[in-house]
């Protein structure tokens, strides 16, 4: 696939995306948050690293999530581990000007690489945080949904207590680069549904994985 169009197409034959995500898709060119070595590569349908041992997940997990998480306009929504700022930046333009994405990220130097791709997108609800994103972002909760992209050995409590009534998050769930996608709902009580396998880099905080695994 050598471009954004062809790519969206794609993932929308396929079923890993539905209209709503493709028009965001179409929006963000995945080009824009790819190192320059691996442009010729964005549009394939695979993860690539992009630095300090991250990567930017495949585009038919990115549209997958995005789909699952049923994002809508207008929505405040947390996202864990900015990356390289791809998957808010989809989830920006879903949610559109009324709404805000607001993305934690513990590592300064994709902080200052997200930031730059995003603002290159010209999605501009995006707001990054520094900090331990196993602990969310308590001072913007509660959020309509929470979108978690690496992998922890169970759902950090205070993402739970961040989320609100009738919201939904996502999470890869299990041990070290080899997880369940897990949709948690919060309808008075907590509902789980394991949807598929996935293979996402371990989520480092309090309530994730300790430092030293990595």
């Amino acid at each position: 696939m050598d471009d954004n169009q062809e790519m969206v197409s794609y993932l929308l034959e396929s079923g890993m995306i539905d209209e709503k995500v493709a028009e965001a898709m179409l929006k963000v060119k995945r080009e824009l948050f790819v190192p320059e070595e691996q442009k010729q590569n964005a549009y394939f349908d695979v993860p690539l690293p992009i630095d300090r041992g991250q990567t930017i997940s495949a585009p038919s997990i990115v549209g997958f999530m995005s789909m699952k998480l049923d994002a809508g306009e207008g929505m405040r929504i947390l996202e864990i581990g900015a990356g390289s700022g791809y998957q808010a930046a989809i989830l920006g333009a879903m949610v559109g000007n009324k709404g805000t994405i607001y993305t934690v990220e513990r590592k300064t130097e994709l902080i200052k690489l997200a930031e730059k791709n995003i603002e290159k997108s010209g999605v501009e609800n995006v707001t990054i945080i520094e900090g331990d994103g196993t602990e969310g972002y308590a001072q913007e909760a509660p959020y309509d949904r929470i979108i978690v992209t690496a992998g922890s050995p169970d759902v950090p409590k205070p993402l739970i207590e961040q989320l609100r009534k009738g919201g939904k998050m996502l999470i890869p769930i299990g041990p070290m680069h080899s997880q369940d996608l897990v949709l948690v709902e919060k309808n008075g009580e907590i509902k789980k549904t394991e949807i598929l396998p996935v293979a996402f880099v371990p989520l480092i905080g309090k309530y994730g994985h300790p430092e030293e695994v990595l």
